[in-house]
């Protein structure tokens, strides 16, 4: 017997932990590889918490402005607002408390922390337009889902260093690779509404960008880990990290849903792979 699961956990996808792994993983990555040794589980819990309450106010944006394209979308249309089952004002109210949530979270962490945290809601903001206005959507999200590479490389050395930003540049590569696989879910529709996509864009041309997307993503990373002298197991971690991506590539039938989705879901995977890798480098 499947439980009801109540409107308002959809409305922040918490029946959907994925996202906030993908959301979370920049995060940690850059805490383990900023860290001399063993990472804060402060800062770790935090973080997650914070990944939890910021992925949760990002897709009540994103369906208050998606509402009535959601209702024309096969695995949309049950969302909360899309099917009425709540209201505007409702996801209002839920909105302004994860966001009050997240600032006490960030002032915990201090100053600078609170200030790169600031500087991401425009980016959260905005996002659920891209599609609108362009055929790359996705790498607007890669922009915004990464930026915690930052504010978790400031939290431990409490600026931010080129490291930090060859994460961030990696992070939004692997987003643009993975979401667009995400969006070959929802192109017949997304063509019938006028909604754009990088799946559109690229159509049949999907695996072999895929595929330069996760080896710029490798190389900015490896550029990371290489730039605070990691050692051997930094880099023999990422052995594996290049394998799980050659596996995704193979896997891809974009014109599968059901393959999509799985290859998608696997991200969360290859986010433990990076992460052994970055709490690898200073040993």
């Amino acid at each position: 017997m499947q439980l009801a699961i109540s409107p308002y956990l959809r409305l922040m996808r918490l029946h959907q932990p994925v996202g906030i792994w993908l959301l979370l993983w920049p995060c940690w990555w850059a805490i383990a590889l900023a860290s001399p040794g063993w990472p804060s589980l402060r800062l770790l819990l935090l973080f997650g918490l914070g990944a939890v309450l910021m992925r949760g106010a990002g897709c009540i944006i994103n369906d208050m402005a998606d509402r009535r394209f959601d209702r024309q979308v096969e695995r949309t249309r049950q969302r909360p607002l899309a099917s009425g089952e709540l209201g505007m004002i409702q996801a209002a109210v839920l909105l302004t408390l994860l966001l009050v949530a997240s600032a006490i979270i960030a002032a915990a962490l201090g100053k600078i922390v609170f200030l790169w945290a600031a500087l991401s809601l425009p980016l959260v903001a905005t996002y659920p337009f891209m599609k609108r206005i362009t055929w790359w959507p996705q790498l607007f999200l890669g922009l915004t889902f990464n930026w915690g590479a930052l504010a978790g490389w400031a939290a431990v050395r409490g600026t931010v260093e080129l490291p930090a930003l060859f994460l961030y540049l990696g992070g939004i590569f692997w987003t643009l690779g993975y979401d667009t696989v995400y969006a070959h879910q929802d192109k017949k529709d997304d063509a019938r509404i006028g909604v754009r996509s990088s799946a559109l864009r690229l159509g049949g041309h999907t695996k072999r960008a895929v595929g330069v997307f996760y080896l710029l993503a490798l190389g900015f990373w490896l550029l990371a880990g290489w730039n605070v002298g990691s050692g051997l197991l930094f880099f023999m971690a990422f052995l594996f990290a290049e394998l799980q991506m050659g596996w995704q590539i193979c896997k891809i039938n974009i014109d599968d849903p059901d393959s999509c989705r799985r290859v998608f879901l696997s991200n969360a995977a290859l986010g433990w792979l990076v992460f052994a890798g970055c709490l690898a480098a200073h040993l």
